[in-house]
Formats: C-alpha cells, sequence, structure tokens
C-alpha cells in the first residue's frame, strides 16, 4: 500500500525536507511513503481564485487513479494514533492506496476538498504547512508502527 502525500509548496527549510525523509525511509515493504510537491499558483496582483485553479490542475495530475483521498484540514475529523492505524488497515483491506493532500497558503482547492473521501484535522490549531508535513509522516510511521507491533508507540495497542 501506498501513502501518498500530495502538498503545495516546493521551497521548504533544510530541516522539513530532513524530517520528512527520515520517517519516509522508515516506511517500507507493506506501508510505503510517497512526498509529491505540488508547486503554488502564482499569487500576482492577489489573484487568490487563479492561484487556486492552478493548484488544482496540479492536484488532480497528482492524485492516482483510485486513491483514497485524505484532505488535511483543521475542521477535520481528529484521529488518535490507535485510530489512524485502524483507517490504515481498513485502506489496505480495502486494496486502495491512500493520498493526503495539504493545501497552499489559502487551503486546498474545492473541487479536490470536495473529492476527499475522508478529512483529517491534525489540531484545532492552525499548523504551518511545513510543519503539517512532518506531523503526517510522523503519524503514519506511529501507525503503522502500531499495525506492525513495533515498540516506537508505547500507548495503547489495537
Amino acid at each position: 500500500m501506498r501513502l501518498r502525500l500530495i502538498a503545495a509548496g516546493t521551497r521548504l527549510p533544510r530541516w522539513v525536507n530532513e524530517a520528512v525523509g527520515e520517517y519516509a525511509a522508515r516506511l517500507t515493504g507493506e506501508y510505503r511513503f510517497e512526498l509529491t510537491e505540488i508547486p503554488l499558483g502564482a499569487r500576482k496582483s492577489g489573484d487568490i481564485k487563479q492561484a487556486l485553479a492552478k493548484e488544482s490542475e496540479r492536484f488532480r495530475a497528482a492524485l492516482p487513479p483510485g486513491a483514497y483521498v485524505v484532505a488535511l484540514q483543521v475542521d477535520g475529523r481528529a484521529l488518535s494514533s490507535e485510530e489512524l492505524a485502524r483507517f490504515l488497515e481498513a485502506r489496505a483491506r480495502d486494496g486502495r492506496d491512500v493520498a493526503f493532500v495539504i493545501g497552499g497558503p489559502d487551503g486546498i482547492p474545492p473541487d479536490i476538498d470536495a473529492r476527499a473521501d475522508f478529512r483529517w484535522s491534525l489540531s484545532a490549531l492552525t499548523l504551518p504547512h511545513a510543519l503539517a508535513r512532518v506531523i503526517v509522516v510522523e503519524a503514519l510511521y506511529r501507525a503503522v508502527s502500531i499495525i506492525k507491533g513495533h515498540p516506537y508507540h508505547r500507548g495503547c495497542r489495537l
């Protein structure tokens, strides 16, 4: 099963790329992680609609056919690590890859959000998009460690 993170923005601090790379390297075998970066739409003269339209095109091109789409939204549903593990197991049983979508500075384009099968909230806080990437990949690694019975997660077991 592929766990794809499709995120708007391409110029992130080195620490973000290193952290994402660290957890991504741990996600191999049955649950594999892939990051696809979507260039932001130009926001010249404040034309947000045009920027979101361009980002929408790029997200559509990057979304794998048949993937279960998860939109990262502050008003989405919060999941514990154990709930995320059960969520991933259910998707694996369905035989579907999962595509997690993080929007740019103006959020996820409305048509991409409408396509989401699920909306996931990492926190009621608004998080910097770079930090959200790190949190997502760490949460995925933690959930997979729960599934596999690995001692990384010291909380409740399924």
